[in-house]
């Protein structure tokens, strides 16, 4: 059965689990699986500017034994003449997996229901559960194992981010706090769906409007940039709704004395976070960073051997 990854809570806990130990084993031993050897061709589709997710894929998807098909929309059939669902069909026969970084989720949603190959969402504006793999495996390496770690996200809760956290957290077995504004609250959707799955593993998802109460005894700090790509001019007014959201070193000071902290970049310095955080002695950013292209080998071979059983 081909199986595929559009948001956090397609794995089950058991799976997310199998991907990080997967990752951390890949980690150890750079490139000792092939999985894409041939060399197999993955097709890695951007609608949206990227430096991380490139890199990562196309390195990632090398070290594997295959070959990255870089695509831009701008310059290809998808999205103007030719439906996701059509495109899929091409691109199945005659590559392994297709990586896409979109707007819609609903593209990415009918690209997998008209294909025999693996579809990743790389980031959507709803998920980015492709950075959540990379972040649970930072946390993991500098703080054990992940259950019962609480997690507070500051910031724009109606994020992909924040979507992610809510999902992604929980199916690990964290205590995920969405600290933000109440116009910048979670989709209930995704709420309910976190509290369905925190039911399964002993986790929690709290909303909070005080940044002071959910940096409280915090294990783990994150944010994300307040204006996130098609929201430019929201600026201004997102700067003024969530200033009081910044993570500051006085921020850290109300967390654990061993938190650390996590951006999954790029990073707006002096908006969202100050420098002195993201460059101080509890950053695991550039880990992070690192992370995507381990936790990203792990699902793709982790995909490929759920598509051949």
């Amino acid at each position: 059965m081909t199986r595929h990854l559009l948001r956090d809570d397609d794995l089950t806990p058991a799976e997310q689990a199998e991907i990080l130990d997967l990752a951390i084993e890949l980690k150890k031993d750079r490139w000792a699986n092939k999985a894409l050897a041939g060399p197999q061709t993955v097709a890695v589709i951007f609608d949206k500017s990227s430096t991380r997710t490139r890199v990562s894929f196309a390195v990632g998807i090398a070290d594997l034994g295959g070959s990255p098909l870089i695509i831009s929309t701008a310059n290809s059939q998808l999205g103007g003449k030719e439906t996701p669902s059509d495109t899929a069909r091409v691109l199945e026969r005659q590559v392994a997996a297709i990586v896409w970084r979109t707007y819609a989720q609903s593209g990415l949603e009918e690209m997998a229901a008209g294909t025999r190959v693996p579809v990743v969402n790389a980031l959507s504006d709803d998920f980015h559960p492709c950075q959540l793999l990379a972040d649970l495996l930072t946390i993991r390496e500098h703080k054990g194992d992940l259950k019962g770690l609480t997690l507070t996200f500051f910031g724009d809760g109606q994020s992909n981010m924040a979507h992610s956290y809510a999902l992604a957290g929980v199916t690990a077995g964290m205590h995920v706090r969405i600290a933000s504004p109440a116009d910048y609250a979670p989709r209930a959707d995704v709420v309910e769906a976190a509290d369905r799955r925190a039911a399964e593993t002993g986790g929690s998802i709290t909303l909070l409007t005080d940044p002071v109460e959910a940096a409280a005894g915090a294990d783990v700090v994150v944010t994300d940039t307040w204006v996130s790509m098609g929201k430019e001019e929201e600026k201004l007014a997102r700067i003024r709704d969530l200033g009081d959201y910044k993570v500051t070193p006085e921020t850290m000071t109300l967390a654990d004395s061993a938190a650390v902290f996590i951006h999954c970049l790029p990073a707006d310095r002096g908006y969202e976070v100050d420098s002195e955080v993201i460059d101080g002695p509890q950053s695991v950013v550039w880990d992070e960073a690192e992370n995507r292209l381990h936790a990203q080998k792990a699902l793709l071979v982790w995909l490929l051997g759920k598509k051949d059983a």
